[in-house]
């Protein structure tokens, strides 16, 4: 078709073709089946175990895996729950926030984030991210406090933990809580203390790609405060402590033993599967670096000292990541975009009436995003065709 037959309308890229053909992937982006068969006679032990007993909900299972948790991050209470979303939502209902008030969050995380603040009725307001960590700035905090705030909402984002100590220290300062968003970093640490036990309440998921994943969903909360974690236990059985008697409105969001049997069995492997995934980190780093690629995409840098990174992603930035991905989909290698749309910018949160440029930082990483395959049983072989396709896609655009 010649050019003046075609639309004026600006082409859209192959990555987001409508239908593009199918490809194989030569691997998983994250292979659950290499991480089942290790462990596998001591999961199926776990499950037997649960249904010998017959005691599907909350019961012994949980309790110990509670304990667990609780005694490897350092808290003094974990409580288990239904699902991160809900980690998140019972966190602010224990907090007792609500209508009328305001949370401040990251627009550049999954939906629960603000979804949660949302589903209790309170304000999300969003501060735009760090460009190089893609956390939330610290130094913007400030400047969207009023007198309707009640907490700061830091997340984690990718296994990397948000700067704490200035975001706790202007929650010190205004009387704010902070509500640490886990999902994604489970046993990461902050000046060698595990995230989800520095603010208020930590919130964890079990969804099964997360660094400890079950079997289906799941959830906990930690807290250092006896009274919210109680207050958290409630909470999670329609706010009751007595069977049929009921001090508070809760609401049904209780682990079931069946998780919590299969996740004290990986709980077990959380240090050597981290270790595992800071090795292919670093890997990626080096295989870059030989392939001189410093100049078309940018890796996340080794952190600091104080910041442990656990790497439930390994993103990359591309100014040509759609195209990169497309390239990368025919290749036979699996890519995802965390995240394609700012959450500023969702449909579902358009009456906070957020416009496009307002956070521009996240924006411009909402383009440029590309997260690689990184888990602990990756081959050596399946990184360098990831890092030599990418190498070629350079190659073929003519790019620097």
């Amino acid at each position: 078709m010649s050019t003046s037959a075609k639309s004026k309308e600006p082409a859209a890229p192959a990555a987001i073709s409508a239908s593009p053909a199918p490809v194989k992937p030569a691997f998983d982006f994250l292979d659950l089946r290499a991480q089942f068969a290790p462990i596998r006679e001591e999961i199926l032990a776990a499950v037997t175990r649960v249904f010998e007993s017959q005691y599907f909900i909350l019961g012994p299972e949980v309790k110990l895996f509670e304990e667990e948790v609780a005694a490897k991050l350092g808290a003094r209470f974990a409580v288990g729950c239904a699902s991160g979303t809900d980690a998140l939502v019972l966190s602010l209902m224990a907090a007792g926030i609500g209508p009328g008030d305001e949370v401040i969050t990251s627009p550049f995380s999954f939906i629960a984030t603000a979804g949660s603040i949302a589903r209790v009725g309170a304000k999300p307001v969003f501060v735009d991210i760090d460009p190089v960590t893609f956390n939330i700035n610290p130094a913007l905090i400030a400047a969207v406090i009023t007198p309707k705030t009640r907490a700061i909402m830091p997340v984690h984002l990718f296994g990397l933990p948000a700067d704490l100590d200035p975001i706790l220290e202007v929650a010190r300062a205004q009387g704010l809580l902070v509500i640490e968003d886990a999902a994604q970093a489970i046993g990461s640490r902050y000046n060698d203390r595990f995230i989800g036990t520095l603010g208020h309440f930590g919130c964890f998921s079990f969804f099964p790609s997360k660094n400890l994943g079950g079997a289906g969903d799941g959830g906990l909360v930690t807290t250092n405060d006896p009274a919210m974690a109680e207050r958290l236990r409630m909470l999670r059985m329609h706010g009751s402590k007595k069977k049929y008697y009921h001090d508070i409105l809760g609401t049904n969001s209780r682990l079931d033993a069946l998780q919590a049997a299969v996740l004290r069995v990986k709980l077990r492997c959380l240090d050597s599967w981290a270790a595992g995934r800071q090795d292919r980190a670093a890997r990626y780093r080096r295989l870059f670096e030989q392939q001189n690629l410093a100049s078309f995409v940018t890796c996340p840098p080794q952190p600091p000292a104080k910041f442990h990174h656990v790497y439930n992603q390994f993103t990359i930035r591309v100014p040509l990541r759609d195209e990169l991905k497309e390239a990368l989909r025919v290749a036979g290698i699996p890519t995802e975009i965390y995240y394609p749309l700012c959450l500023h910018l969702q449909p579902a949160f358009q009456f906070l009436g957020y416009q496009a440029g307002s956070l521009p930082v996240a924006e411009k990483a909402s383009r440029q995003v590309l997260s690689l395959p990184v888990f602990p049983e990756l081959k050596d072989s399946q990184q360098n065709l990831v890092v030599e396709s990418i190498a070629a896609f350079r190659e073929a655009r003519g790019t620097a």
